[in-house]
């Protein structure tokens, strides 16, 4: 009798979490703590803070140049919603690992790359409401996108690669540290040189001879201006390929590097 009972038996061992739901879930966690703690409504704020600084103070000067200051400037606005993006991604990656969630999930049966996974989507919703609301301000300082719908998802797409390629960067450096405010500081001072000393801002020929190589030629230089065809006259090749070399380059360089930061244990 027994035995024919033992045999009736049904298991019910609960299912096995797969990878899709693990990501699922880490993925949800990141984006109602970014809802909690207001990180979705700074990214919509923050491109506001930089069209009003940047747009008001230059545009009568740029305008005596014969530059339409809001074609000219709105690159660089969406590339500094990128950085900034960069930043929250470094500060979350640090937060995770200062209050031990890192560890946690380490000790876990989690697949080992999902919670970068996780944190990298996370990162993209951010970056994606962060350029949609810069591209609205800019719409409404004069920004348009006269070269077409075409150039302008194109525009928009390589916004995200280099956001893609920051956000990377980021999270590995916050990863490392695991020092919320040390992450700030590290990621702000080269954002701060690399967009003043660049064309971005202000055309080339508006800094002293010396440094307009380094200005011609260091990346936001480069994206800004494949940016500014994309938006104007139409994708050049000529100033799209190096800005998508050096946008797949620092992914390439990058991605190891946050995999490597996520999954060491400390």
């Amino acid at each position: 009798m027994t035995a024919t009972r033992d045999a009736g038996r049904v298991s019910h061992r609960a299912p096995e979490p797969t990878a899709f739901k693990q990501w699922a879930s880490l993925s949800g966690r990141s984006l109602g703590s970014m809802a909690r703690s207001g990180s979705l409504v700074v990214a919509v704020v923050a491109p506001a803070v930089y069209t009003v600084g940047f747009y008001l103070p230059l545009r009568l000067v740029m305008q005596f140049q014969g530059l339409d200051y809001a074609q000219f400037l709105m690159p660089i606005i969406c590339l500094q919603a990128m950085a900034f993006t960069a930043i929250s991604a470094a500060q979350r990656a640090a937060i995770e690992g200062q209050s031990g969630m890192t560890t946690r999930l380490q000790t876990m049966p989690v697949t080992p790359w999902v919670p970068l996974l996780s944190r990298a989507t996370a990162n993209l919703v951010h970056a994606s409401l962060s350029l949609i609301a810069a591209l609205v301000y800019g719409s409404l300082i004069g920004f348009r996108f006269q070269a077409g719908l075409d150039d302008a998802v194109i525009f928009m797409l390589f916004a995200l690669l280099v956001g893609a390629a920051l956000t990377t960067g980021g999270d590995a450096i916050g990863s490392l540290s695991r020092s919320p405010e040390a992450t700030s500081q590290a990621l702000t001072l080269p954002q701060l040189i690399l967009g003043m000393l660049s064309s971005g801002f202000v055309p080339e020929t508006g800094f002293p001879e010396w440094i307009r190589p380094f200005v011609r030629n260091q990346p936001i230089s480069l994206f800004s201006k494949a940016m500014r065809d994309m938006a104007e006259g139409g994708v050049n090749s000529a100033t799209l390929w190096p800005a998508i070399a050096w946008a797949v380059g620092l992914i390439v360089v990058l991605v190891p590097l946050a995999v490597w930061a996520s999954t060491r244990r400390s």
